[in-house]
């Protein structure tokens, strides 16, 4: 159920951590209720007016969590409500976790994280085991690009591809971007990678995401990829920047880490493919870029930046409409199309190709294209309509 926000005046003494600005905020704040200082914040928290709303639907979280531990018989010969009473004990508040939004001001009554993640996923067997799961979710996952990158980010999270992930962009939600990223007009100007790690913390709490608000930047590359003696290196990399330089020297630490690489088009569903982890010295995109490296790149002009581009994408098989885009982006046109459709489709393509090879499928090295429209061909001529007159 959902509850209004109590009234009476805020006390002054919560000490709930919260961001100098709401807009820096991007993770939610987990509490224990069986432990006293996280029970002690969240009671305060409840008696503030912090909290817009108030969302607790334990009771069917916990029905659905039966039901999928023993779908033949859920309730074990009890009536569903005594069933769902006796996992919760007699104070149902203090079970489970509680997350607070601070962005949305909502605080939710979630399942513990085994049980939270196990319903969560459910709907996704056997396509994906319960084993899989556990070990898709031990993995960490970067994505440098929110624009395109973001609805690949956030698919893998819905799928359960990934229980950490490292989010890479500089900049900032503008209107021109709603027509292929999820998000509204409430939320213009704010920073791309605070945007979809909310989203994603929106979905599943227990994630674990670091954002890199600036990009990825020769300063901060090597903490993007980690790792190290304690671990915490990425197992693999979604890449989906317009910067040659981001994109040669990701791939140059991906290389060096032996991390694979993905990299989604948007254009005539083109997916890269460069398994680094099984060849490491595979020649970056393919070959298509000879041996340049991320210095011969970083001080481009315009036109030698279109040109990298086009070389790494392999302008022959762009679509007539990119195709014809690309004379006339900054002339008549203000940046190359971009489709939400396309967006989606790579997302998925992207997330499928993710949980595969982080499954040990053998997947190799390679560049493929779902072309929809080569899949679903326009017709010269469509017949009349069923007993339409001659």
């Amino acid at each position: 159920m959902t509850h209004p926000t109590p009234s009476g005046p805020e006390p002054d003494h919560l000490t709930l951590p919260v961001p100098r600005e709401l807009g820096e905020s991007f993770r939610p704040v987990l509490l224990d209720p069986s432990h006293p200082g996280d029970a002690a914040t969240l009671a305060t928290l409840r008696e503030s007016k912090r909290p817009h709303e108030v969302h607790d639907r334990i009771e069917d979280q916990v029905a659905e969590l039966l039901g999928c531990l023993a779908p033949q018989d859920p309730f074990g010969g009890r009536s569903p409500s005594r069933a769902v009473a006796d996992v919760l004990g007699t104070c149902p508040d203090d079970y489970g976790r509680w997350a607070w939004y601070p962005w949305s001001r909502r605080l939710v009554h979630v399942l513990p994280e085994e049980q939270f993640r196990l319903v969560r996923t459910d709907r996704n067997r056997d396509k994906i085991t319960r084993e899989e799961q556990q070990g898709l979710l031990r993995r960490r996952i970067g994505v440098i690009g929110l624009s395109v990158g973001s609805s690949a980010a956030l698919t893998c999270a819905m799928e359960g591809v990934g229980g950490a992930f490292r989010l890479a962009d500089f900049d900032r939600l503008g209107l021109s971007n709603l027509n292929r990223l999820r998000a509204g007009v409430h939320e213009l100007g704010l920073e791309k990678s605070v945007l979809c790690a909310r989203r994603m913390y929106e979905l599943d709490p227990y994630l674990d995401i670091e954002i890199h608000r600036g990009g990825v930047t020769k300063e901060n590359i090597a903490a993007f990829f980690g790792g190290g003696e304690e671990g915490g290196g990425l197992d693999l990399l979604i890449e989906e920047c317009d910067t040659p330089w981001v994109k040669v020297a990701a791939r140059e630490h991906a290389r060096a880490g032996r991390v694979p690489v993905l990299m989604d088009t948007n254009d005539r569903g083109l997916l890269d493919i460069e398994r680094f982890d099984l060849e490491p010295d595979r020649p970056l995109f393919h070959g298509r870029t000879g041996a340049t490296t991320a210095a011969d790149v970083r001080n481009l002009t315009r036109d030698e930046t279109l040109r990298f581009l086009l070389d790494v994408v392999d302008e022959r098989r762009l679509s007539p409409a990119m195709s014809d885009a690309l004379t006339r982006v900054g002339h008549t046109l203000s940046s190359w199309p971009q489709l939400a459709s396309g967006v989606m489709l790579g997302a998925a393509l992207v997330t499928d190709t993710a949980r595969r090879i982080l499954l040990g499928e053998p997947l190799p090295s390679g560049r493929h294209s779902l072309d929809l429209e080569a899949l679903v061909p326009t017709a010269s001529a469509l017949p009349a309509p069923h007993g339409a007159a001659l």
